[in-house]
């Protein structure tokens, strides 16, 4: 068997800061069923996040940034990249990322690009802005993952596609609040999920969805990751994998041999559904606003069509410092207001009146 080469960069790198952002509004699922099923069936998740009608990619790419900096400590002029991974970026032709890097002050000395892997495209960016501070050629380079995700009214993605996501400055070891020991990536060409241009709304490759897609992806990185690193489930005190749903991230975790324990504070979509490019890494930011220093993370992310980035991540005791000096994931999950069925058609533009 082929040996697996992990993605290590030259010199260690880690997460220098790091923030989340969520939006207050929640649409019930129980509200979707309502409008659909006449209440029937069950619920994959308990509600989803909505972003506001002044709300888009940007704007909470924006927020999730200034998070990252205050924790990492550094002037946004530091930053030597700014790159914000969608599938939901507010224009076809227009870089979200040039907005996100004017609007907190890293322009004009700085890379900017908008990467795009459907789930993944976070991670995609991590990976990257590993390689450019691992190289040296920058000091920082910012990593985004943010999506206003859609489903189409009645389908069921509508009960899980929520709003959301974080940022994470990436930089020198010694400076940084959790190490990133190694990255890997596991693609084939998938076709679970996908939107072609002029379509409004994503579609199912239904039978592709579980078995080829996600659980051979994640649970392939994961394993690849693992057995490359000498190391057993045991030896994380905590793993996060993609959420699309509350059931694939438990089932994979437990095939692996994770306990419901260790994945706990990172399972984030029962409470504001998938996130889509920030689902993996807003999970990751709410086991940092709790780790001790010394704790081992596993994160998987997935993307459909398809791909997967694993991550094995140790926590330094520079956390212990930094976390409290931003607004932490949890404090924007229990910051929510209530909005039914029809609020949320007016909110998202499903109603056209032309």
């Amino acid at each position: 068997m082929e040996k697996i080469q992990l993605l290590k960069p030259k010199q260690p790198v880690g997460i220098v800061g790091y923030g989340a952002y969520v939006p207050r509004y929640r649409l019930p699922a129980k509200e979707v069923a309502r409008i659909w099923t006449d209440s029937q069936g069950g619920l994959p998740v308990v509600e989803k996040s909505v972003p506001g009608p002044d709300e888009d990619v940007v704007t909470m790419s924006i927020e999730a940034a200034r998070n990252a900096l205050k924790r990492a400590q550094i002037h946004a002029n530091h930053l030597r990249a700014v790159w914000v991974g969608s599938e939901s970026h507010p224009y076809a032709v227009k870089p979200t990322s040039t907005i996100v890097a004017e609007a907190i002050g890293a322009v004009p000395n700085t890379q900017a690009a908008d990467w795009e892997f459907a789930c993944k495209a976070g991670t995609e960016a991590m990976v990257a802005a590993m390689g450019m501070v691992g190289s040296g050629m920058a000091d920082y380079a910012l990593a985004i993952g943010m999506d206003t995700a859609q489903g189409r009214p009645g389908d069921p993605l509508e009960y899980t596609a929520a709003a959301g996501g974080a940022a994470f400055i990436l930089g020198k070891a010694e400076e940084s609040v959790a190490v990133i020991e190694a990255s890997y990536s596991f693609v084939t060409d998938t076709p679970d999920f996908f939107r072609r241009a002029y379509q409004k709304y994503p579609e199912h490759g239904h039978r592709f969805t579980g078995e080829p897609a996600y659980f051979k992806h994640v649970s392939s990185a994961a394993e690849a990751m693992m057995d490359a690193m000498d190391s057993k489930p045991e030896d994380y005190t905590y793993a996060v994998f993609h959420q699309p749903n509350a059931k694939f991230p438990q089932n994979v975790a437990k095939s692996l041999g994770f306990t419901p324990d260790q994945i706990k504070t990172g399972l984030l979509v029962p409470m504001i559904g998938n996130t889509y490019s920030g689902a993996a890494i807003i999970g990751l930011t709410a086991i940092l606003d709790e780790a001790k220093p010394g704790d081992r993370i596993l994160m998987v992310s997935y993307g459909s069509g398809a791909g997967s980035d694993a991550m094995v991540i140790q926590v330094t005791d520079q956390i212990e410092k930094r976390r409290d000096l931003a607004i932490k994931t949890m404090a924007y999950i229990d910051r929510r207001t209530e909005i039914d069925y029809a609020e949320y058609v007016r909110m998202r533009g499903k109603l056209t009146m032309k």
